[in-house]
């Protein structure tokens, strides 16, 4: 069954704070989800299903449902890392399709920067991987290096080029002022910052913020009836992609497969995209996703990235006129605020020095785990209409 056209993003709210070393998480969860309650006009009493991952607290749906004061019939806690949040706008589309529930509530709310989290420790892998170790200051940034690595060497990509993916996200997140990282840098700027992991620099990785963010999903006939511009989901993908016993290619991530299956459900072509958000957790991410959703051939990404490709007014595909990860914020899971600034983009809501004009399909793409090691990827395709 496809969800072409069969719901609505109808409200979105991101959570200002980057700092919160006063409020919990559940606090956060609920500040975001009345805002994106009043953001579309609705209140508790009309969700009746409720889209969450694991950054929730407690024993999770069970107490986040009670914490907020929700009614609902349908629960999905789908956590496939940084992406989850894009691929619960799927689900949520899905539900509504299927007639599970009419009104999707999605939260995002995590406290990163004051939460240590055990995670990795607890993987099922790790008692088979552990004793290798990971390169510090943790497993994300050397297999990212990793990546960007066997990129130069096989394609000639360079640490210039990448730097432009970064310089790009700092000239919009100037325009924002909750944006943790505001300043606008120069290619120069990120290479001469600290090497973190070689390739890559200090400035070529992206924030750590507390914060969160909400969406609302709902049918076609409701969102008619609120008065914000009705955002229509055309297309959504999702793919996994593991280890294959060290018979895989490092250069290329499981955007190939979400993508292809959003741009088909959608029918649209990269061509046809207007605006894209992205997730940035180190430059060379963001370069291996365009490529990968054929934004540009596989190698020539760093030659697509380079000299404003990216920039909002200057170059051709606009990308995270938020600042992103890169400057913004990154509450955990990413994905969440990709979406949040896609749908601000396609109701004309975005900062007017980065608004994309006419702004008609946005793209956003998420990536959960880690690059060159077992990760999952999002895809989703949004229309205003």
């Amino acid at each position: 069954m496809s969800i072409k056209a069969k719901a609505c993003i109808v409200g979105a709210f991101e959570h200002p704070l980057r700092k919160a070393p006063g409020k919990s998480a559940a606090q956060i969860h609920a500040e975001v989800a009345k805002g994106a309650l009043d953001d579309a006009g609705l209140a508790r009493k009309d969700i009746d299903g409720y889209f969450f991952s694991h950054d929730a607290p407690g024993i999770e749906a069970l107490s986040l449902v009670d914490y907020l004061g929700l009614s609902v019939r349908h629960v999905d806690a789908t956590d496939i890392g940084g992406c989850s949040y894009i691929a619960h706008v799927s689900h949520a589309a899905q539900a509504i399709a299927a007639g599970k529930c009419n009104v999707a509530l999605i939260t995002l709310g995590a406290r990163p920067r004051l939460d240590a989290r055990s995670w990795i420790e607890n993987m099922a892998e790790t008692p088979f991987e552990g004793s290798y170790g990971h390169a510090p200051p943790g497993p994300a940034i050397g297999s990212y290096a990793l990546v960007a690595m066997r990129h130069m060497y096989e394609f000639g990509t360079t640490s210039e080029q990448l730097a432009w993916i970064k310089v790009a996200a700092s000239q919009h997140a100037q325009h924002n002022p909750n944006a943790l990282l505001g300043k606008v840098v120069t290619v120069q700027d990120v290479l001469n910052s600290p090497i973190i992991a070689d390739p890559l620099h200090m400035l070529d990785c992206c924030v750590i913020s507390d914060g969160g963010g909400a969406l609302i999903v709902a049918r076609p006939e409701i969102a008619r009836t609120l008065k914000r511009p009705v955002i229509t989901v055309l297309g959504a993908g999702e793919a996994i992609k593991g280890q294959c016993g060290g018979k895989l290619d490092i250069t290329s991530s499981a955007a190939v497969e979400s993508g292809s299956v959003a741009f088909a459900e959608a029918g649209v072509k990269p061509a046809d995209i207007d605006y894209v958000s992205v997730y940035d957790s180190f430059t060379i991410a963001v370069l291996i996703q365009l490529e990968d959703l054929g934004f540009c051939r596989k190698g020539e990404g760093g030659k697509f990235v380079a000299d404003g490709t990216l920039i909002s007014g200057v170059g051709r595909l606009p990308f995270n006129t938020d600042g992103g990860g890169l400057c913004n914020n990154h509450p955990d899971r990413g994905g969440m605020t990709k979406v949040i600034e896609a749908v601000r983009q396609l109701r004309g809501e975005a900062h007017p020095a980065v608004q994309v004009k006419n702004c008609r399909v946005a793209l956003a793409q998420g990536l959960g785990g880690w690059l060159g090691h077992r990760h999952a990827a999002a895809t989703l395709i949004l229309e205003r209409t």
